[in-house]
């Protein structure tokens, strides 16, 4: 999972930028919309609801936010605006797999825009199907290194309590698990002590694709601008690039 986790750490760094000028809310309240509409306005019999607020609140949406998103999801506060979910795939420079989820009100306008920058940048958006097979939905966990503890206690801690593997990268433990287990490995990690800097259900590779030297830059280039597309609600690639590629392009 090296090349999903360092995508994850560069999604998180950027997530900060974005709050300052506000793209990341307009994404989150998006979602929000979305999963207000699809099983209603109470996230405790709602849990896409209650993983969107709660993905909100860990990038400090403002409470203001969350409320008029769900007023509008459940048509209380409704500006007439319908998003339709949809899902592209494609291929990135080298060969590498991205899949996209896809929140849009105007699905023509949006598959355009897509299609240009996949081509942009070296690469091609695929058919309904291409590379979607090679991603696995799990649960993802982010902690702050603050424990104390050696890294394999750390690990055998989160796989005594639910998660299926784990790693450290800087003084960031990435922690996996099943999605329906997700929840309770992060209350037990909670309980010992550890912040939980993020939580969320993604998908992840099953293989990596090594980049090559050469492609690094242009592929970086596609994911980020993939990623700053306002439909773009989540990118999941399978790309493994060495840290001595990577260092300096974020």
């Amino acid at each position: 999972m090296a090349g999903h986790s360092k995508w994850a750490n560069i999604k998180h760094k950027k997530a900060r930028q974005d709050a300052k000028r506000g793209k990341i809310f307009t994404k989150l309240a998006r979602e929000i919309i979305v999963a207000a509409k699809e099983g209603g306005g109470d996230p405790e019999g709602n849990v896409r609801l209650r993983m969107a607020i709660q993905k909100a609140k860990e990038n400090n949406m403002p409470n203001e936010n969350i409320e008029r998103a769900i007023k509008r999801g459940t048509g209380e506060d409704s500006d007439g605006v319908k998003y339709e979910e949809t899902t592209y795939e494609g291929y990135g420079p080298g060969g590498v797999a991205i899949l996209l989820e896809i929140l849009t009100d105007n699905r023509n306008r949006t598959a355009a825009e897509i299609r240009n920058l996949f081509s942009k940048h070296g690469g091609n958006l695929g058919e309904s199907g291409c590379v979607s097979w090679m991603f696995k939905r799990r649960g993802m966990l982010r902690l702050k290194d603050n424990s104390g503890m050696e890294e394999d206690d750390v690990i055998l801690m989160a796989l005594e309590v639910g998660a299926e593997d784990g790693q450290k990268e800087d003084d960031v433990y990435t922690v996996m698990t099943m999605p329906e287990n997700l929840e309770d490995v992060k209350e037990e990690l909670k309980k010992q002590g550890f912040e939980i800097l993020s939580s969320e259900v993604t998908k992840i590779p099953e293989t990596e694709v090594d980049v090559k030297e050469d492609n690094v830059k242009e592929l970086l280039t596609l994911l980020e601008e993939l990623e700053d597309h306002d439909d773009v609600q989540n990118l999941y690639s399978n790309f493994n690039i060495e840290e001595k590629h990577l260092e300096g392009s974020y």
